[in-house]
């Protein structure tokens, strides 16, 4: 390669590195500016863009084609959009190549924003900043590992974020959000439970597909024990097994379950006594809330269905829309 070319190829490099850098760290700082709302929808796009151009560049540096063509022959016919410009690869597409250097579960936790993407990109959605979170902090965790490990320590963000204040206690309450928050939009619902869903429990469990941190409160007993708001132990040592034992009545191992008729009777000593049996096959039939995608509910045996706590939530905000026809 002449020195022209080579000098061309490393500018390229640096710009795509760069671009990748700022869209991911004005991913983290959107998310965690408390005046803007849109977060999630926001972050899910720009640290797409980063990781995009993040693998863009190492695709470059590989020596690897990461532009869409066709092959006559000895010759490559490139695509091009309307207006001339080359069509580089999407992230999934960058993700599907042999030549990827994403670890499994790290794809997985990109896969799953990728998704994510595509189901919020044209509808507007409510309260899934706080739902996500982990999954958001995994993939930050995860483009700052990469940068470093495929470009040097000198490419991380790590020196340029800190740890995000919040005015709110972190409580057991907040593991149950998706039920308890029924206005979140039911594709949404859907795809989140469907996707982990077809996960194995190693995959679900990785730090790499979705960060979780347990939070102790601790009470200091020395001057200076208490500067940092979490700490963070060794996964071998005897703290992390007694968290991982001790602690572990917090994990969900099956999901509630409940008859038609067990929803019909918590409706009604919920208050809404005209709500019958009727009305809610007819709500499901209408919302066509037992399709698989939506995750709201199980056959069990091939014979009975049984309906998620989701659904439940879904039921109880439709009683108070319409309180005046049920009470």
């Amino acid at each position: 390669m002449s020195k022209k070319r080579h000098r061309r190829v490393g500018s390229v490099k640096a710009e795509l590195l760069k671009k990748s850098r700022e869209a991911a760290l004005a991913g983290v700082q959107i998310f965690n500016n408390p005046n803007i709302t849109f977060k999630a929808e926001s972050y899910v796009v720009l640290m797409t863009i980063a990781w995009t151009y993040l693998l863009h560049a190492y695709y470059r540096d590989e020596k690897i084609e990461y532009r869409y063509f066709n092959q006559h022959g000895q010759r490559r016919v490139f695509d091009k959009t309307k207006y001339g410009a080359h069509k580089h690869w999407e992230l999934e597409r960058c993700l599907n190549d042999n030549a990827s250097p994403i670890d499994k579960d790290t794809t997985n936790n990109l896969r799953f924003l990728i998704g994510l993407r595509h189901e919020i990109e044209h509808q507007m959605t409510t309260r899934i900043d706080d739902l996500l979170s982990a999954r958001f902090q995994a993939c930050c965790l995860n483009y700052n590992r990469y940068i470093k490990k495929l470009f040097g320590n000198d490419a991380g963000i790590d020196k340029h974020l800190a740890f995000s204040l919040q005015f709110s206690t972190i409580g057991y309450e907040q593991k149950d959000m998706l039920v308890d928050h029924p206005e979140l939009p039911t594709h949404i619902q859907g795809y989140i439970q469907s996707f982990d869903q077809a996960m194995s429990d190693n995959e679900y469990a990785s730090e790499c597909y979705a960060y979780r941190i347990l939070f102790v409160p601790k009470t200091a007993n020395r001057k200076g024990q208490a500067d940092r708001v979490i700490e963070f132990v060794k996964s071998d040592s005897p703290l992390a097994e007694k968290a991982n034992t001790e602690y572990a009545v917090i994990k969900e191992t099956e999901k509630k379950k409940f008859l038609p008729t067990q929803i019909v009777q918590m409706m009604h000593d919920e208050g809404f006594p005209h709500f019958n049996m009727h009305h809610h096959t007819s709500l499901w039939k209408n919302r066509d809330a037992k399709k698989s995608a939506k995750g709201l509910g199980v056959n069990v045996a091939g014979k009975y269905w049984h309906w998620y706590a989701s659904w439940v939530g879904i039921v109880r905000q439709h009683c108070k829309d319409n309180s005046e026809k049920y009470l």
